[in-house]
């Protein structure tokens, strides 16, 4: 298990835009994937976005074309550009990596602890 620390979120007015972040504190020499999921009251987990190691990217239909997602190696980071929000995508973003490779081995899989977006006028 590998730490992510999410950061980013607050409160946006539809049309808005606000980039999330999610970071690790370690070195981490790759990713196989990493995704975004996201989840409002009340209603279940819903994917978001994932780019993998190859850095191809996918996104569900009601965010494409809206989000984009991408990745910074040399500062351990990946992001989520959020652009045109709307007030339904009010929910809890959580960052995803799975088969994570550090100084120390490989396999690893991470969490972020989630970060508030709320999209209100």
């Amino acid at each position: 298990q590998v730490q992510l620390v999410e950061s980013g979120g607050g409160l946006v007015q539809p049309g808005g835009s606000l980039r999330l972040s999610c970071a690790a504190s370690e070195t981490i020499f790759s990713i196989n994937t990493a995704n975004w999921y996201r989840q409002a009251p009340g209603k279940q987990r819903e994917f978001v976005a994932y780019i993998t190691n190859d850095g191809w990217t996918n996104y569900a239909l009601s965010v494409q074309g809206r989000f984009f997602i991408s990745r910074d190696n040399a500062k351990n980071a990946v992001y989520l550009q959020m652009t045109r929000l709307k007030p339904e995508d009010t929910a809890v973003y959580y960052c995803n990596w799975v088969g994570i490779v550090t100084r120390n081995g490989h396999g690893y899989d991470g969490w972020g602890q989630g970060t508030q977006v709320t999209v209100s006028s």
